[in-house]
């Protein structure tokens, strides 16, 4: 009886990690087909070649849209909507809306690895000079995404060039590569790494930052809620002004599940 009762906990253990490992897959995949709801924040305490600071408060709402009549795949609409911090020529600081993102991913295959491609939109709405790059934006984002009840492996690249604007402001051409690694633990926690790789392609400028944190999802009710913290050090640069290390953090709600 007592093997029994021994086999049974562990079956039940069992299960509730392979549960609270979805739930966290689920949370984590940039390809999840659920609504949602992100608030992510950056804050970059160290800049090199200067003692200011930054903070951007990224809103991210997304939106699963089904395949119909003219597009036969499923695609994942996601804006960016940032609230920055920038420092002035004065030692002040401005805070205010930056510059609005979306993209539309059509997700062309799905099962043990998701891959999704489709285009992306930036528009100069900031409030301010200093929040933003006073141009339009297009080009193209591309997921791929390898999902086990280990966690996720994967990536996310983007790619953008100006095409209309203030004249008198910089050319945008920016590219970004984010690979990212979430490995679950029991009852929802994870370990994660996600940080940007961003190259300035106009100015010849990179920064290439590693992260390392932790998170934890967990469900109220059909909602999956997913908290985390994940310090970023930047290890490779060219250029002033870029991040040396930054703490990125966030609570995502995910829906309908």
């Amino acid at each position: 009886m007592r093997m029994l009762t021994l086999a049974g906990l562990s079956l039940a253990a069992t299960l509730a990690y392979g549960q609270s490992a979805e739930d966290a897959n689920k949370a984590n995949n940039p390809l999840n087909l659920a609504p949602s709801l992100g608030m992510q924040n950056y804050y970059t305490p160290r800049l090199f070649g200067t003692s200011a600071h930054t903070n951007d408060l990224l809103v991210r709402p997304t939106l699963p849209i089904a395949p119909g009549d003219w597009i036969g795949v499923p695609q994942i609409l996601r804006p960016t909507v940032p609230l920055s911090t920038r420092p002035q020529v004065d030692g002040s600081y401005r805070t205010g809306l930056g510059d609005i993102s979306v993209f539309d991913i059509f997700l062309l295959k799905q099962g043990e690895v998701d891959l999704g491609v489709g285009p992306m939109l930036t528009m100069p709405t900031a409030t301010d000079k200093e929040l933003g790059m006073g141009k339009w934006s297009g080009g193209l984002a591309a997921v791929a995404v390898h999902s086990s009840p280990r966690g996720l492996l994967g990536g996310l690249v983007q790619w953008q060039h100006s095409f209309a604007g203030q004249s008198n402001r910089d050319t945008v051409h920016t590219a970004t590569v984010q690979p990212f690694v979430i490995h679950n633990f029991p009852q929802g926690w994870y370990l994660r790494s996600t940080a940007v790789w961003t190259f300035d392609l106009q100015r010849d400028q990179y920064y290439i930052p590693v992260g390392l944190g932790a998170g934890r999802a967990w469900r109220v009710g059909k909602t999956i809620v997913n908290t985390f913290v994940e310090p970023q050090w930047t290890v490779a640069h060219r250029g002033e002004g870029l991040p040396q290390f930054t703490v990125f953090a966030g609570v995502n709600f995910t829906f309908g599940h």
